[in-house]
């Protein structure tokens, strides 16, 4: 990513909607390791989404 590479945005959003698959997964249990799990993937979508900008 920090070489500008043309593939850096879409493993970003690759990442991204990984996370946020993950994320809606395990928010559908109440085991408090799921519920961390899913709040882990969130932050994590949150921040992939961040670097596709900060690539643009």
């Amino acid at each position: 990513m920090s070489l500008g590479s043309d593939k850096a945005q879409q493993l970003c959003k690759i990442c991204a909607d990984i996370c946020d698959k993950c994320a809606n997964e395990c928010s559908k249990h109440q085991s408090e390791h799921c519920k961390k799990c899913a709040e882990a993937c969130r932050e994590c979508a949150k921040q992939c989404r961040q670097m596709v900008t900060a690539t643009v």
